[in-house]
């Protein structure tokens, strides 16, 4: 079968998008051809039957450009493929559902989000089957919704061997308001106002929008980064941080409630050991692992009860951990899981 596959970008050394590099990648090798339509292109190295169409942003925004390369690719090239897989920009959907549901092509859409607004409640209209791995997905619960795996790379996402550092925190992630990287900053306060030894490594980088959040938030802790216990490191391509996952013992995702975050699998695939406020990992982690969203305090204790752990349940607890990640969000299954949908 032939796919058209859309996504917002497609660049190997992304930082947050970089997995669909991988995708695409394993894909390729279950599908006859993909036919890729990206808002954006980077570096790529792909086989032959994958082929990318870039709507130009690398070259400028003009969202009369991006409208009119979208249909003379997605319509021009319609004997190119049978069905279409759209990943979490329900704006395609809209702009392309009725011609392929006119031409019986076969429409899934993949959506994450927690929140949706009118656009996502019409592309659900049009698509005919909605994937999510988040129960709490705004897209779950419908007759159309399926839970998907993650699509982890386990064979790149794996402990890498690195000696991990001692009481090491890290938070990877892009840096926004949403992303609430300043509980964990006034949480590690807590630790040490409290002589409880740590290092935090953040990876990240923040938007032009959000750069102001961000100098705040240095600002607001000098103190600590001047005491190299707070390091900012920013922005790593996303097939680069198996090494930094491992190397830490815990990772901190803050991201609100009923996200399913795949950093959180990602961290879990490298053996380190990931602590959450999101509800939707109540199936996946420990309870020891939560902290309440938006409390410091929460956080603070949460981290001194994990780093507490001795090395032998630690090191347990890292090899459970991994084989979830492997046996329910591999990039296997998930390539298995899209295979079927379109049998």
């Amino acid at each position: 079968m032939k796919i058209l596959f859309i996504t917002q970008k497609v660049d190997k050394n992304d930082a947050v998008l970089g997995f669909i590099h991988g995708w695409l990648l394993a894909l390729s090798k279950q599908f006859a051809e993909l036919q890729v339509i990206c808002l954006e292109r980077g570096e790529v190295n792909l086989p032959a039957n994958v082929k990318i169409f870039s709507l130009g942003k690398e070259s400028g925004r003009s969202r009369l450009k991006y409208i009119s390369n979208f249909y003379r690719t997605a319509f021009g090239r319609q004997a190119d493929y049978e069905a279409v897989f759209v990943h979490m920009n329900p704006e395609y959907v809209i702009l392309g559902g009725l011609f392929w549901r006119f031409k019986g092509k076969k429409v899934v859409m993949w959506y994450n989000h927690t929140y949706g607004d009118w656009r996502a409640k019409l592309a659900m209209f049009l698509a005919n089957i909605l994937c999510h791995t988040s129960p709490y997905a705004f897209t779950a619960k419908t007759k159309k919704s399926v839970r998907m795996p993650a699509g982890i790379d386990t064979g790149i996402f794996q402990p890498t061997g690195v000696d991990k550092k001692k009481n090491s925190i890290l938070y990877l992630g892009r840096i926004s308001p949403i992303k609430d990287l300043g509980t964990l900053l006034e949480a590690v306060k807590i630790l040490d106002q409290n002589s409880f030894p740590f290092v935090l490594d953040v990876y990240g980088e923040a938007l032009v929008g959000d750069l102001g959040y961000l100098k705040q938030l240095q600002q607001k802790f000098e103190s600590l980064i001047r005491a190299g216990k707070i390091d900012f490191f920013g922005s790593v391509a996303n097939f680069k941080t198996p090494e930094i996952f491992s190397s830490h013992e815990v990772s901190v995702n803050l991201t609100p409630a009923g996200n399913y975050d795949k950093t959180v699998l990602e961290t879990m695939a490298c053996g380190s050991l990931p602590l959450v406020s999101s509800p939707a990992f109540k199936d996946a982690l420990p309870t020891e692992f939560f902290f309440k969203e938006k409390d410091p305090v929460s956080l603070a204790e949460t981290l001194k009860r994990v780093l507490f752990f001795d090395q032998d349940k630690k090191n347990s607890l890292a090899v459970d951990l991994r084989k979830y990640a492997v046996a329910n969000h591999g990039l296997d299954k998930l390539v298995s899981a899209i295979t079927k949908l379109y049998e």
